[in-house]
């Protein structure tokens, strides 16, 4: 890895706090260091990365792995501390190891340890924020009546949800942060947490309002998913002023534009209008976007609004069973015209030998409606060719290699009218069952009342270097 010269610790503008955002999650592919160091030129005041989402699905968090390679982790860790401490100012990484649990908050601290003996950094302080929780803790607050609530149409907590979590993380707020930085911390390494609380510490450190702080941090955690044309990866300055913010991507070919910033600021939430975050929500609805010119766009008008309760969100996954997929292709057009016919024979057929809520069998049709399923609006299949992953989920891997390997060949033998050939109507990628990652589900989306922002959360303090 190579870097160019970066100037000494530099006296803060009084215009405006710079905050860079390399990435949107840490880890997931490489950040583009041409742009990074771009950005690092320009001295920015904090160096902030989210490294976390729910959007990985349940897997991870209920298997507590990771979902990126521990290279590209490094490779992503290692720009931003390099950087960092030439500048002597402070790097911040959230929902560290894709999940926040424990394992990856440790995992996480290991690296920045490696790193700091590989480049021979002086002395820093780092902090490390833990958010995994224990489901028999979680327990005990219901039993005390802490108040819940299901999102998305869940019930409230139950112990039932919990004694199905194999791990359960609590999403920190922008409390436990900016108390490491009042620490004194260098190095932020947190557990889950909001992706607009890791850019909002730092601001409320500096003095900012609540909702120019949070507002910021949700234009700047997918850094250059703020800007046209679309690209990953690539890094983005924030001006922050006091009642202002202005986005600057640092790569040379995008732009931050009024109308790539406000899509930015409005994807992802059932209302646009609103950001929801421990202890009350962001209130867009009367955000200004304006071009300050052909690369630049200034936002006013955010407004914080605080909640009567101060909740945490909790998410849970626990496994459901073992998993496997079989990859097959259809390229007959009778079969492509009766393809319900011939996933019912399927289903039909593997039913008659495993049977019970244990066995699942799903079926993704690509070329139909493999990426949306039942919400495909298109229901004619345009396709000349199909392929069908199958999916089977059974309590052992034995079952679920089998169970899966029945379900697919019996698209060779299905009996639908108008078959005239001998020769099966469906093809393998190869004629074989693919073992896989075990099937999880959330069992927990729920958010809990509690008493103080901390309680939740446990920090740790270590001179490293």
């Amino acid at each position: 890895m190579t870097s160019p010269a970066v100037s000494a610790p530099h006296a803060q503008s009084a215009a405006a706090l710079k905050l860079l955002s390399p990435t949107g999650h840490l880890g997931f592919t490489p950040i583009e260091e041409a742009s990074f160091w771009t950005g690092v030129e320009r001295r920015p005041d904090y160096i902030v990365a989210d490294s976390g989402s729910c959007d990985i699905g349940p897997q991870a968090l209920g298997a507590d792995a990771e979902a990126s390679p521990e290279a590209w982790q490094e490779h992503d860790l290692e720009l931003m501390l390099i950087a960092s401490r030439r500048l002597g100012v402070p790097m911040i990484v959230g929902s560290a190891g894709d999940t926040g649990t424990d394992r990856g908050v440790r995992k996480f601290a290991q690296i920045i340890r490696r790193l700091a003996k590989k480049h021979g950094l002086a002395p820093f302080r780092m902090a490390t924020i833990y958010s995994q929780q224990d489901p028999e803790e979680i327990k005990k607050r219901l039993e005390r009546g802490a108040w819940t609530a299901g999102l998305d149409g869940r019930p409230p907590l139950t112990a039932e949800d919990l004694d199905a979590s194999d791990n359960v993380v609590a999403v920190m707020g922008v409390e436990p942060i900016l108390a490491a930085l009042q620490g004194g911390a260098d190095v932020v390494i947190a557990g889950r947490a909001c992706d607009p609380a890791l850019f909002a510490a730092p601001l409320l450190h500096e003095g900012y309002p609540w909702d120019i702080a949070y507002f910021s941090g949700k234009l700047l955690e997918c850094a250059s998913f703020c800007a046209e044309p679309f690209a990953g990866k690539e890094s983005v300055l924030g001006h922050v002023e006091r009642d202002a913010i202005v986005l600057e991507p640092m790569s040379d070919y995008q732009r931050c534009t009024p109308a790539s910033v406000a899509a930015h600021a409005m994807y992802e939430r059932s209302d646009p209008t609103r950001e929801y975050l421990p202890g009350g929500y962001v209130d867009m609805s009367e955000c200004r976007y304006e071009a300050v010119d052909e690369r630049r766009t200034r936002v006013t008008g955010s407004r914080w609004v605080s909640s009567p309760r101060y909740t945490i969100k909790l998410e849970g996954a626990g496994k459901v069973g073992e998993r496997a997929v079989m990859i097959i292709g259809i390229r007959d057009p009778n079969t492509i015209a009766r393809l319900d016919d011939a996933l019912a024979w399927s289903r039909q057929k593997t039913a008659e030998r495993f049977s019970g809520p244990e066995y699942e069998v799903h079926y993704h049709v690509y070329g139909k409606n493999g990426v949306m399923g039942e919400m495909e609006p298109v229901k004619e299949i345009r396709s000349h060719e199909l392929c069908v992953v199958v999916e089977g989920v059974a309590p052992t891997m034995d079952e679920a290699m089998e169970l899966t390997n029945l379900a697919g060949r019996n698209f060779l033998y299905a009996r639908i009218p108008g078959h005239r050939g001998t020769a099966g109507a469906a093809a393998f990628m190869s004629d074989e069952v693919l073992p896989s990652r075990g099937a999880y589900r959330w069992t927990l989306n729920h958010v809990i009342e509690v008493d103080h922002p901390l309680e939740l959360f446990r920090t740790e303090y270590e001179t490293v270097g």
